[in-house]
């Protein structure tokens, strides 16, 4: 078939879905793909909701555009309504998007415009983490540590600085407790600040559990208290991002409620809309919010479709049905089950390195040796075989490689919808083993 589409993939040739039924999505074909992955981690509803739709139907009904330049809508206050009242404490504004790239880029400039605000200029300085992901837009892009992301644009990205990722599996000691590999790490925060200068560094980005760059990596306990307590002492702003860990889908609604934290400024977005419209948020404290409205009076920012109606009615009944079926704490519970079944079947296998994450967000990371941690030839694309092989069998999965320093280290994601069933954990869980026996055998001689 000719298309005209400009894919992801220039070489690719993708099935094409035609409609979506729970857990999975049907191809044109009629095969069926239990979507493990939620496609990026964002169908936490699964592909075939009857509320949302029929929000998305009810809105279009009365009203599809309305340009925030001249008017607010219903479904933008109220959608704004539902996400503070689930937000960590001192949130209290939502500025909405269409995506978590416009969040984050929504967050780095409003923590700009902040501090020219309260009369320190010479905040400039972002600092993030190495094997870090916030958004594909250049301001977002330079933010993040991803560097086969950042390689081709460098000489177009603004300067920024990265420190280490808190990352267990590869980074702590073997004499080491977690308690004092976090607070080391963390640490790095401190010197980098002192290293730039006080009174120079803006913010402080960092995924509460690293999503797609390092394969659902949770923080250890203590990480995020001792950043707070840094950036509180330095007057750095703490901007968690969201994206991709929030709504739900670590078992919180919030990511950083697990680390007992709350940021200056937050960004949302995938299980936002999980998947029914493009939409993302950032939210900010009060207290930022109250120095724009006091100074200059105006976020100086602003997109054609932020706050559209349409994808905000539909947020509103994706966070409607989150909160009042429970379905957050339902992802706690079978996010566990999920670990269980994963840990059951791969926690000895030769080439599982490592299995981690928070309720349903899982990682996988695959090791050619699981004695010495010692990671696949990059040349051997393991990830995107496992994912190949897991597609063939009609399972949804996330790879990526890079997972240790850019170039080195492999694993996949696992991040299916909350409403996912027992059974159907053991059928990903069964497919996604089927997938990496298949990937290594086809990779490594002996394993034929």
């Amino acid at each position: 078939m000719n298309s005209h589409i400009f894919g992801r993939s220039c070489t690719a040739s993708l099935p094409t879905a035609v409609s979506g039924d729970g857990c999975w999505i049907i191809d044109s074909s009629g095969k069926r793909y239990l979507d493990g992955s939620g496609g990026a981690a964002v169908s936490c509803l699964g592909h075939s909701d009857p509320d949302v739709r029929a929000a998305i139907h009810a809105q279009l009904d009365q009203l599809a555009f309305a340009h925030t330049g001249f008017f607010t809508s219903e479904a933008a206050e109220r959608l704004a309504d539902l996400l503070i009242e689930q937000a960590p404490p001192g949130i209290e504004r939502v500025y909405l998007g269409s995506g978590g790239s416009e969040a984050v880029e929504a967050a780095i400039k409003l923590a700009r415009q902040y501090v020219l605000e309260i009369g320190e200029p010479e905040r400039r300085h972002i600092i993030a983490r190495r094997q870090s992901y916030h958004g594909n837009t250049l301001g977002a892009l330079a933010t993040g540590g991803n560097a086969w992301r950042r390689e081709k644009y460098a000489p177009l990205l603004i300067e920024t600085h990265h420190i280490s990722p808190c990352y267990e599996y590869r980074g702590r000691n073997e004499n080491e407790s977690a308690k004092d590999y976090g607070r080391r790490v963390a640490n790095e925060l401190e010197n980098e600040i002192q290293r730039l200068g006080p009174d120079t560094v803006l913010a402080f980005v960092a995924e509460p559990v690293v999503g797609a760059t390092a394969g659902a990596v949770p923080a250890v306990p203590g990480y995020f208290k001792r950043v707070r307590e840094i950036c509180d002492q330095y007057g750095v702003l703490l901007i968690l991002d969201e994206v991709m860990c929030g709504m739900g889908r670590t078992g919180t609604f919030f990511a950083c409620e697990q680390d007992g934290v709350a940021p200056d400024i937050t960004t949302v977005a995938k299980g936002l809309g999980a998947g029914y419209a493009p939409i993302g948020a950032m939210l900010c404290s009060g207290a930022i919010y109250d120095t724009i409205a006091s100074g200059s009076g105006s976020f100086q920012h602003g997109h054609t479709y932020h706050g559209h109606p349409l994808a905000a009615a539909a947020a509103a009944a994706v966070v409607t049905t989150l909160r009042d079926r429970n379905l957050v704490q339902r992802a706690a519970r079978m996010g566990e089950t999920l670990h269980a079944a994963l840990t059951n079947r791969l926690g000895q296998h030769p080439h599982v390195g490592d299995i981690r994450g928070r309720g349903m967000f899982r990682g996988i990371e695959l090791v050619e040796d699981r004695e010495g941690k010692k990671s696949f030839d990059p040349d051997l694309k393991i990830a995107a075989k496992v994912k190949k092989a897991a597609q063939e069998l009609g399972l949804i999965i996330y790879p990526a490689s890079g997972t240790i320093d850019g170039k080195h280290g492999d694993h996949i994601l696992i991040a299916p919808p909350f409403i996912i069933s027992e059974g159907e954990i053991m059928e990903l869980t069964d497919r996604c083993a089927a997938a990496i026996e298949l990937a290594v055998s086809s990779t490594l001689p002996e394993r034929r």
